[in-house]
């Protein structure tokens, strides 16, 4: 079901999640909420193997889309898909001025922000095994989210940030 207003970009809304955080709760109920209401969303259901590049296609379909939603779990930095493919969205949301929609799923923005905890962790992890330059995009990309004012799950109901979060979408 395809939005008539979409304008510029194949897509309304690009959906960036980690799989195995919240692929079958949060992500699925939030796409299935945003297909109701005739937001066409882009949501990647590849179960990618481990070192596996990020692909031109999905690229594409992040600087195609008018918005992104991305939710930020306890394990997104643990996959460097998940940063490459939040490196693109900020770099689009910079260039492009798409609009960004951080959920900070099960962490505080400061952890984002500063890359404390489990984020500090998974960086150490990357160290040994990716380049500089692209750990330094990540972080970048990180710092810019947890700044950001995004929706936090802390004290409610996941349909009810869902709600407000497809609403907010509807309106722009």
């Amino acid at each position: 079901m395809a939005s008539s207003s979409r304008g510029q970009g194949k897509y309304d809304v690009f959906l960036s999640f980690r799989g195995e955080d919240t692929r079958k709760n949060f992500t699925d109920h939030l796409y299935a909420a945003l297909h109701q209401k005739g937001i066409f969303t882009f949501r990647d259901d590849e179960e990618l193997e481990r070192g596996t590049e990020i692909s031109s296609e999905l690229l594409k379909a992040i600087e195609e889309s008018r918005f992104s939603i991305v939710i930020l779990s306890e394990n997104h930095t643990s996959s460097p898909w998940c940063l490459d493919e939040l490196a693109k969205i900020v770099e689009c949301m910079e260039v492009k001025k798409q609009k960004v929609f951080p959920v900070f799923y099960g962490v505080d923005p400061s952890e984002v922000r500063n890359q404390t905890g489990k984020f500090e962790k998974a960086f150490r992890q990357h160290e040994e095994e990716i380049d500089e330059e692209r750990i330094e995009r990540w972080r970048s990309a990180l710092g810019q989210l947890g700044k950001a004012a995004g929706y936090h799950l802390q004290d409610r109901h996941e349909s009810q940030l869902i709600k407000q979060i497809v609403e907010e979408i509807s309106k722009q």
